[in-house]
């Protein structure tokens, strides 16, 4: 590949060089907004505090929350192989995950800006000798500093929407010249693969999508049986990672419902955590009681909503309710993972924006394993037919679990794809002990 860059990333890093100065600027405004770590601030400059542990080292990258749950089982099958492995990720909430379940002996950092002289700070003191890169988080500067280290990159899950694909084609130039620095593409969809070759990428695998191979979300069993002793014999709908406007909308779902089904409790889960105030506060202003988790509060006989703004705990959510509207669908958003809810067994509603799980949404919805709304007025419409007809939804939720069973396989695959990798670390390590 040549070292001269198109024209639009030579600007971008030029960009980023200028903007430097101004990053303590950024993270402070960042860590005001609680988007920031406070004691670990330095992460986000290329700096840590930890060591590099000796021999061979894979850096895994997932931003969100959402792609590092989804390579856990990735994650633990690589550090079985007696390889080091450091997770990466740009979130808050992602980075209390890992605190809880990523492997012991595995290391987690937050990635650091996007920026040469992190980057290279950050390169310079991990020097990975693969680095894995989960569904679409592709930074430039990030992508091109790895590459010119001569460390082997991969796309892992990769995922490109209709939307993006779209944008990309007006820049063909720029992706493709960072697409071509990756020595693998591992699709999640044949969709996917399509959209990556047209645009550049020169090694492509459909691998499938490695959410439905992950593990059923955990539940701590007092929390569980807390919850469960507070709750009683209560009818119960939930409504999990919403965004901004859906919460109004499982509102009046429920100011609807309560007439007809006495003692509803309506369970909240908002995507972002931080955002739990004002979704009570919304509560109230309709006239209902609403209690917060984050505060260590459980519901009781008043509680209307309950909103369950902590990290980490929707597996609490879904073994409780036995229906559920996944959010980011009434909003264009995309949609949220569908997998985790159909594998522990609720009937699942979603709204029609829901191109980040499209193929998975279509076979859930043809098997008639989820059902699709378009507002507030056919989400509580059904809602309450789930609510009314237990043997309805359990034919739901059974159709659901067995579309996500037959979709998986994807793990498997996924490692297969990558075993040359990690063999060649291996023997080279094996040679360095000799």
């Amino acid at each position: 590949m040549s070292d001269r860059l198109p024209a639009p990333l030579r600007a971008y890093r030029l960009f980023a060089v200028a903007m430097t100065p101004l990053t303590p600027l950024l993270l402070a405004r960042r860590q005001r907004r609680g988007k920031e770590h406070s004691l670990r601030l330095s992460e986000r400059r290329g700096v840590s505090a930890m060591a590099r542990p000796p021999g061979p080292l894979v850096w895994l990258h997932g931003s969100s929350l959402g792609e590092l749950i989804s390579v856990l089982p990735l994650i633990e099958r690589i550090h079985a192989r007696e390889v080091n492995v450091l997770v990466t990720s740009g979130t808050v909430t992602s980075g209390g995950l890992a605190e809880q379940r990523l492997p012991r002996g595995v290391i987690h950092q937050f990635m650091p800006l996007d920026v040469p002289l992190f980057v290279r700070r950050f390169l310079a003191h991990w020097q990975p000798d693969l680095a894995l890169f989960v569904e679409s988080d592709l930074w430039p500067n990030i992508m091109i500093e790895t590459s010119q280290r001569g460390v082997p990159m991969i796309l892992v899950n990769g995922r490109l929407s209709e939307n993006s694909f779209r944008r990309w084609r007006y820049f063909p130039v720029t992706i493709g010249d960072l697409l071509r620095r990756l020595d693998l593409c591992l699709a999640r969809s044949p969709a996917d693969a399509e959209r990556f070759v047209e645009l550049g990428a020169p090694h492509v695998v459909t691998t499938g999508d490695l959410k439905l191979d992950g593990p059923e979300p955990p539940a701590d069993r007092a929390k569980l049986a807390a919850l469960q002793g507070a709750i009683g014999g209560r009818a119960i709908i939930a409504a999990a990672s919403t965004h901004a406007g859906e919460e109004t909308a499982m509102i009046d779902a429920h100011q609807r419902l309560r007439a007809n089904f006495p003692g509803l409790l309506t369970l909240i889960v908002p995507r972002h955590p931080e955002r739990g105030i004002g979704v009570a506060e919304i509560a109230r202003a309709a006239g209902l009681q609403a209690r917060l988790r984050s505060r260590g509060e459980l519901p009781d006989a008043t509680t209307d909503i309950y909103v369950a703004d902590t990290v980490g705990e929707l597996g609490l959510v879904y073994r409780l309710a036995p229906i559920v509207f996944v959010g980011g669908s009434l909003v264009k958003h995309g949609g949220q993972n569908p997998i985790e809810p159909a594998k522990l067994g609720a009937a699942i509603l979603h709204g029609p924006h829901v191109w980040n799980f499209a193929e998975i949404y279509a076979a859930l919805d043809q098997a008639r394993g989820a059902e699709l709304v378009a507002d507030a007025v056919t989400l509580t419409a059904g809602f309450a037919a789930l609510l009314a007809q237990p043997e309805a939804r359990a034919r739901v939720a059974d159709a659901a679990r067995t579309t996500v069973e037959a979709l998986g396989g994807a793990l498997e695959r996924t490692v297969q794809s990558l075993d040359p990798y990690l063999m060649q670390l291996r023997l080279r390590q094996r040679a360095d002990n000799a």
